[in-house]
């Protein structure tokens, strides 16, 4: 068989909840996928179980479908497509071990944040880092909960790449009877929404410990999607439709569903958890925590009016009182 012909390998890298969703969506339309886990311990369980034993440990899987390895090395060499799902944090301390050269290889982010230090998106990232092409990296954005996923409730993802052909192909590879895809040219302003729309998941939690109501939460979230526009129409200005899944509806299933982890991390900062103390009780990573800094690093650059951003900012960097905060932020709102 030709090159051309060849049916593409993917590799999924991570080993947590988003990653476990997306290869159930890939093994749908492919018969075998590659998958890292970093632990050899938790690929011997999962083979054992046939089911990822620390996350949406209901999803069986036909184990015999998926070949597993502990080193990174040998799922980039034997994958034409890597699928990266891992905290953004923790993407450096995965690709340090990387040596396999990847810059002729599809990349697909499902990350949902940025790379911190550096403060770049995760396409960013690969193409200076990795030499990784644009047009080679798509984007998996929209209002995506892995455990609704995983429980094939009808979810609409949209798939960005500079290479309309190719979002499509990426396209292919997840969509099935409960998942509908949409393509998308915008890597810049879906990945910075996806980012943004964390932070104020963490806003809509602090507001919520706080004790504020339904009205004010309707106010934060249209005034959220008018900042995400302003930012993204100012970073990279293109003609997007803010009001697509990719955008609002990213944000406004974020801030309101009970699987929203960044949610839940802010109810807890509002209810008086310090960082620290709400970070061990969840045993998950809120990736705005992490988002919110980024973002506000790159806004000096840009000074665009962020004022839900910044209130975050403080609450959680500078350590202000979040009700002091969010009652200076409430006369910002319209």
């Amino acid at each position: 068989m030709s090159e051309a012909n060849r049916k593409a390998r993917v590799g999924v890298i991570g080993g947590g909840s988003w990653a476990t969703a997306i290869a159930k969506m890939l093994l749908t339309n492919e018969q075998k996928i590659n998958w890292y886990i970093r632990k050899d311990e938790v690929i011997e369980r999962f083979i054992r179980l046939k089911h990822n034993p620390s996350y949406l440990s209901d999803v069986a899987f036909d184990v015999k479908r998926i070949h597993f390895n502990s080193d990174i090395n040998k799922i980039a060499e034997m994958s034409d497509i890597l699928i990266f799902a891992v905290p953004s944090p923790f993407l450096k301390q995965h690709l340090s071990k990387l040596k396999v050269d990847i810059s002729g290889k599809e990349v697909i982010s499902a990350i949902k944040g940025m790379v911190p230090d550096e403060n770049m998106l995760i396409a960013e990232y690969f193409n200076q880092y990795y030499n990784v092409k644009l047009e080679n990296i798509g984007i998996i954005a929209g209002p995506c909960h892995a455990e609704e996923v995983a429980l094939e409730r009808l979810s609409y993802l949209t798939i960005a790449c500079q290479s309309r052909e190719r979002a499509r192909k990426f396209a292919q590879l997840l969509e099935g009877k409960s998942i509908k895809t949409v393509v998308s040219d915008d890597i810049y302003g879906t990945e910075y929404t996806s980012v943004m729309k964390n932070v104020f998941a963490i806003a809509s939690g602090i507001c919520h410990g706080l004790k504020y109501g339904d009205n004010f939460q309707a106010v934060l979230i249209s005034n959220s999607i008018q900042e995400i526009k302003r930012f993204v129409d100012t970073v990279h200005p293109i003609s997007r439709d803010i009001k697509d899944s990719a955008y609002l509806g990213d944000l406004l299933v974020t801030c309101y569903s009970q699987f929203s982890r960044n949610r839940t991390f802010g109810t807890m900062i509002g209810k008086g958890y310090s960082v620290k103390s709400a970070m061990l009780e969840m045993l998950m990573i809120a990736e705005g925590y992490y988002g919110v800094k980024c973002i506000h690093e790159v806004n000096k650059r840009y000074k665009v009016n962020m004022p839900i951003t910044e209130a975050v900012y403080n609450i959680l960097y500078e350590r202000i009182s979040p009700s002091i905060e969010i009652m200076l932020l409430c006369d910002n709102l319209r």
